[in-house]
């Protein structure tokens, strides 16, 4: 109580005599800047407020699809929220380290089916590389276009060529394109968990957000008023404190 009042008096001096509101919790209001004079007075009162104001479910979904978590640390409850921000980096982890295995794993096929297959990567898309992993070489693949008269899907030999040493090369090589792009195929799963683990943060930072609004519609307020007044004429001051509670 007395660093409370310390406080008020150095504010009620007339060099701090200035407006000064923020956006917290706890707001200061100067009701008379220039004093009001009574008699031989000059009266000056301050007021600080506690003043609680209700949360946005707008901002509290916002702020969990930038971040789960976020969302229930503007709830004031960060406990259940840190869980979500756990889950999130692990996910991105996850991401990124897909990514990285699956990519790794390309070039390691490529570069297995340049040796042995004899191919070149120019004009090669992925339904290529889908494609010599399941034929010894472009001759077979064609004849077999040919009889199925899918004369489009036929492959210009001097472009396409491969030709696979041996069966057991081929089968390496199809191994490695299969794991990585089972790899790629999981990624969508990953992101899929990360949209997820954002929409349940956001149901649960509106409910965090609606649950802390009924709380404070329910709690008790309060006002205290600081009165200073200082005598022009002789070096006394008065100071006059009031409480007042609001429900």
């Amino acid at each position: 109580m007395k660093n409370t009042l310390f406080l008020l008096l150095i504010i009620s001096l007339p060099i701090f005599s200035q407006t000064n509101e923020n956006n917290s919790f706890y707001t200061f209001k100067q009701k008379s800047i220039k004093g009001i004079k009574e008699g031989n007075f000059l009266n000056r009162q301050f007021a600080i407020d506690d003043i609680k104001t209700k949360k946005s479910t707008g901002m509290a979904i916002i702020y969990s699809l930038l971040l789960p978590g976020m969302g229930e640390l503007y709830a004031d409850s960060y406990n259940s929220g840190i869980y979500f921000t756990i889950a999130d980096g692990v996910l991105w982890g996850t991401f990124i380290g897909m990514n990285v295995y699956g990519n790794w794993q390309k070039d390691r096929y490529i570069e297995y089916a340049q040796v042995n297959a004899g191919i070149t990567t120019e004009y090669k898309d992925n339904n290529y590389y889908a494609t010599i992993g399941n034929y010894s070489d472009i001759k077979t693949y064609n004849n077999l276009k040919a009889l199925e008269r899918n004369y489009d899907q036929m492959y210009n030999s001097e472009v396409y060529y491969w030709k696979w040493n041996t069966s057991e090369d081929r089968k390496s090589y199809r191994t490695m394109w299969t794991s990585s792009e089972q790899t790629f195929n999981n990624v969508r799963f990953v992101v899929g968990a990360l949209i997820l683990n954002r929409v349940i943060s956001a149901i649960n930072a509106v409910r965090l957000v609606s649950k802390y609004n009924k709380k404070l519609n329910e709690e008790v307020g309060w006002d205290v008023s600081l009165g200073v007044n200082a005598n022009q004429y002789l070096p006394t001051t008065t100071l006059t404190l009031n409480f007042q509670k609001n429900f």
